[in-house]
Order: C-alpha cells, then structure tokens, then sequence
C-alpha cells in the first residue's frame, strides 16, 4: 500500500522521493518534474503567502455579507459555511508556508524534520486540520450544486427540501462528518525523535520528525485512510462534481430558453426580471462548481491511477504537490470575485458595510433596501418597493 498523506487545501506530501529509475514515465520528464519542484518551492513560500492574506480578507468580507440578515437564504448560508472552511484553510496555511518555506530552518533534510517541539505539533495539526477543511469544502460544493440542482429539476419540491432549516442541518452533518471520516489520519500520523545529518554542518542532530503509523496493529488503519481519501474526498467528490456539473450546465440552457421565450411573449417585467435573476444565479454557481472541479479533478484522475500504479505518487503526484496546493489556495480566495461579479445585491450590501467613508447614510440604506429581499421557508420574496436585482445570491427562484 502507498503511503499518502493529504494535508493542506489538496495535499502536502509526506512520502520522500526515491532515487530510483521512474515506472510509468520517461527519465527526462522524471528529471522536469524533480527540477519544477525545486525551483518553484523557493517562491511558493512567498506566493501562498500572499495569496492567502488576500483571501483571508476576501473570505472574512464573504462572511460578514452573506450573514447580513436581508442575504439569508438556503443557498447564501452554503456560501457563508464554504467560506468558513476556506478562511480556515488559509489561516492555517498562511502559518505554514512561513514558517516551513519562507523561514524554514537551514540544514534539515526535508521540512518534516524540525529542531523544535511546538513546530512539529504544529506540523501534524496541519496535516490533520487541512485536511479536514478540505473535505469539508469539498463535500459543501456538492451540497450547493445538488441544492440548485433541485431548484432547477425539481421546482415544486425545492421549498421543502432546500429550507434554511435542512441547509444547516447538512451543513452541521458535513462539518462533524468529515472530521469523523479523517479520524483514521489523525491517528496514523505522529513524530518521532530520530538522529539526522545536518546538510549543512555535517554533523548528527537529534530532532523530531514526521512519521506515519503503516507498521503492526495500524498497518488497517494507515490502508483505511488512504482508501477513505482516496474513495470518499477525491473519486466519489469527483464523480458527482461532474455529473451535477453537466446537469447544472443543461439548467442554465433551459433557463436561457425560457428566458429568451418569456421575453418574446411580451410578459410583465417582473416576470422576465424573475427568469433573468435565475439564470444569472445558476451560472454564478456553476462558476464557483467549475472552477473547484477543475482544481479536484486532476488530483481525482491521479489518484485512480495511483490505485493501480502505486509508484506513480512519488514519479509525478509528489513533484507537484507545491503547485497543487497554489492551484488550490486560488481557488478558495477568488469567489469573493466571482460575487462581486455576479451578484449586484451581494455588491450593494458589500459597499454598504464595508465603504461607509465613501457614502452617506441615506445611500447606503437606499442600496440596501433596493435589494432587500426576505427569506420564508426557502422561498424569496420581494418588498413592495419593487426592488430591482440583478442577479442577486439572495435570489433562490
């Protein structure tokens, strides 16, 4: 069995690269990738860093707008839990990539040896907390598409299966859910105190290092977790992506047609206003869905293989685990754009909150009360100002 550890928003690799001649790729691609992993590691430090600190503050302003009281709905509270997970995420990693990368200690093997104590518990709540953060947004993905899904395929029902109530209690279920299915990797994983040469003295150092229990009474445990990874947060998370990702993608050409026939029948304009807001909710989502597909997808493809061709983790998994790891910090700090851009109610209530140096208080509780829309059992519906939305996360229907 392979040893595999996933341990931040994708993976941090805890299997070292052996020497040997590569199986299942050519020698010089094998020499690429290695060169790729070397180079780029002494600026991914830095670059996650950066991208992490921006996505702290755009997540922290996904939270406080999608919490507003007038931008409650089931949809909205997906949103909120996803960017959550994702802040979590980057707070964590924020501290690991500076720690491990931008000041890592000099003449250490590899980053899982450390001088310090403190720093190697550290290292293994990482490996355990990331990975559950990651699970949980990937399993909160999926809840959000099927939750449109249902709207779109489903309408006469989507009331009642897509409340706020059953939301939150999804949402709580995916949140202790995944922490129950990567107990197996909080316990394989642990530190050892070991005897290594340092590379730049020469000389024999005690540190501590990180090590995984795949020996003895835990040999079913270490399989059980990567079987558990492998299965429920890479194969099955990437198999429904899709299928809901292709049927999400039929929703918003029909709603296109009947959009397209709503207008041709020349009916009222809060009709037509109704289609509109639909359709640029379903493509706002479908967007947040495609791009966390395109991130997981060729991590899922590798890791089919890899059930077959076990070495292919360390000839081309492992050399990219750095790049995997940007890909997915992009990810989770780039749909604070993607509602910023889709979204005008999202954008009113962001400037009302946050740019209050720029407006008065009469704009900002006119922006306010021109988006406003209600929440009741899942359903919207709109004040008798005639708010205008266009294309508003606060709009289910």
């Amino acid at each position: 069995m392979m040893s595999q550890t996933y341990s931040n928003a994708n993976s941090t690799n805890i299997t070292f690269l052996d020497s040997s001649t590569p199986k299942y790729i050519d020698v010089a691609t094998y020499n690429r990738l290695q060169e790729l992993k070397s180079s780029y590691a002494n600026i991914h430090g830095y670059l996650s860093t950066a991208v992490c600190l921006i996505g702290i503050l755009a997540n922290i302003a996904n939270i406080v707008v999608l919490n507003k009281k007038h931008m409650r709905t089931s949809t909205n509270i997906i949103l909120m839990w996803l960017a959550v997970a994702d802040l979590c995420t980057m707070i964590d990693y924020v501290t690991f990539a500076l720690r491990f990368y931008v000041f890592k200690e000099e003449g250490m093997p590899s980053m899982f040896y450390n001088r310090t104590y403190g720093w190697m518990c550290y290292l293994l709540f990482h490996a355990n907390f990331s990975l559950s953060m990651h699970s949980i947004s990937i399993w909160l993905t999926i809840m959000l598409a099927s939750f449109r899904f249902i709207y779109i395929f489903m309408f006469s029902r989507a009331n009642k299966y897509c409340s706020i109530r059953h939301a939150k209690i999804v949402i709580l279920t995916i949140y202790i859910g995944a922490v129950v299915l990567c107990i197996p990797n909080y316990i394989s994983n642990y530190w050892i105190q070991s005897n290594v040469k340092n590379t730049v003295t020469g000389k024999n150092e005690t540190v501590f290092s990180f090590h995984q229990r795949n020996h003895g009474p835990y040999v079913y445990i270490f399989d059980m977790n990567y079987w558990i990874q492998s299965i429920l947060i890479k194969l099955v998370p990437c198999v429904l992506l899709t299928i809901l990702t292709i049927m999400l993608i039929l929703g918003l050409r029909k709603a296109h047609q009947n959009h397209v026939q709503v207008k041709s029948q020349g009916m009222r304009k809060d009709d037509v206003e109704k289609h509109h807001e639909h359709y640029r909710t379903t493509g706002m989502l479908l967007a947040v869905v495609i791009l966390f597909l395109i991130v997981e997808l060729p991590q899922g493809i590798m890791t089919l293989l890899m059930i077959f061709m076990q070495d292919l983790y360390n000839e081309l998994y492992n050399p990219l685990g750095d790049v995997l790891d940007i890909v997915a910090l992009l990810n989770n700090a780039v749909n604070f754009v993607l509602y910023c851009s889709m979204s005008k109610q999202f954008r009113d209530t962001f400037i009302a909150t946050f740019c209050k140096c720029f407006t008065s208080d009469e704009e900002r509780e006119k922006w306010i009360n021109k988006t406003l829309i209600t929440q009741r059992n899942g359903a919207s519906i709109r004040r008798i100002s005639k708010p205008r939305v266009n294309g508003s996360l606060g709009q289910m229907v």
